[in-house]
């Protein structure tokens, strides 16, 4: 299959979904009960050993994929422990046969619920330096608001983590819903067109390759 065949975004959205602010405003305000999934408790535990006992910045890398973005990430971050995180052990496992761990830089691979992860990386305290979050999935039919990031129960949650955030999408309403989600928590940002010579996600090479721009935003969150 070639790089140069992505599918553009199709979406019955012409610009921001009109329940955005709603929408982040009650979940800004609600309290999320859902329960902790066990198995995700259990990877999590098994993380935060190791991040307790590193001394060093800690780097998350959610939606992570097949895990080529953290593994580049901590190339970028050689004094960092980078952590990708994703819900599919189907694309986490591809990593050890496309990508070896023996590159500079720390990182792990952890499958989890990122609804869960998040919470719990809060309530240890973890303070990431960065939190990437590359080409996640942006749900482009306006009924899948709720499935976006920025317009899910969790969203209060990526903010309480703090620490440089990254977003990036070839879908600029994702990343201008991502910003305006932002606003309404107080934090300011601007969403810009990316380029860069080196794709480190194959999402990234893929959009490239097709002719598709990639919009970003950065925050440090206060």
């Amino acid at each position: 299959m070639s790089d140069a065949n992505s599918r553009s975004i199709v979406s019955n959205q012409q610009g921001l979904h009109e329940k955005l602010d709603e929408i982040v405003n009650k979940h800004l305000t609600a309290e999320f009960k859902k329960p902790i999934a066990a198995h995700t408790q259990m990877a999590f535990d098994q993380v935060n050993e190791k991040v307790q006992a590193f001394a060093g910045p800690i780097i998350l890398d959610s939606c992570c994929g097949v895990g080529e973005s953290t593994a580049n990430l901590a190339k970028r971050h050689p004094d960092a422990l980078v952590i990708g995180i994703d819900k599919s052990s189907h694309r986490l496992d591809k990593h050890d046969i496309e990508y070896k761990q023996t590159d500079s830089g720390q990182y792990i691979l952890v499958q989890a619920d990122l609804n869960d992860f998040w919470r719990l990386a809060v309530a240890a305290n973890w303070q990431p330096t960065h939190h990437y979050l590359l080409y996640p999935n942006p749900w482009p039919k306006a009924k899948h608001i709720q499935r976006r990031w920025h317009g899910a129960a969790i969203f209060p949650f990526i903010v309480k983590l703090g620490g440089l955030l990254e977003v990036r999408s070839n879908w600029d309403i994702y990343v201008k819903e991502f910003a305006q989600a932002l606003q309404l928590t107080g934090q300011h940002c601007e969403v810009e067109l990316f380029s860069s010579d080196t794709a480190i996600t194959p999402f990234e090479r893929k959009y490239w390759a097709s002719s598709q721009q990639s919009h970003r935003l950065v925050v440090a969150l206060l």
